[in-house]
């Protein structure tokens, strides 16, 4: 088993820590050692198992969850378009070298000098 420490690191890795784990008021999380604030994908999917399977507001499931509504609407969007997966915050950053023409490298030709 995993210290906590570990999971932290993992979880950053991952880009899926919790920035506001303890805005999480939802008794399951403080209760059930299994259930991680820290874990923002699993938080995002139980704010929406609560909303779709236990009929909850999406208002009180916002709250419970420590997210705002416009957050539950873009997780609902992300989960039916791609399941659990789009639930995964996308990767920061440029998504390709930014600082090279295409097809180019970092360094000036010869014959420009």
């Amino acid at each position: 088993m995993r210290n906590e420490g570990q999971a932290c690191k993992a979880l950053r890795r991952d880009g899926t820590l919790n920035p506001r784990p303890k805005d999480v008021v939802d008794r399951l999380f403080h209760e059930n050692e299994f259930f991680d604030a820290k874990d923002l994908v699993q938080v995002k999917y139980k704010m929406l198992r609560q909303v779709r399977i236990d009929k909850s507001s999406v208002s009180q499931s916002a709250h419970a969850f420590g997210l705002s509504r416009p957050s539950y609407y873009q997780a609902q969007a992300a989960f039916a378009g791609a399941g659990l997966a789009g639930l995964v915050p996308e990767k920061r950053g440029p998504k390709q070298g930014h600082k090279t023409e295409a097809g180019g490298s970092c360094r000036p030709d010869r014959g420009a000098f």
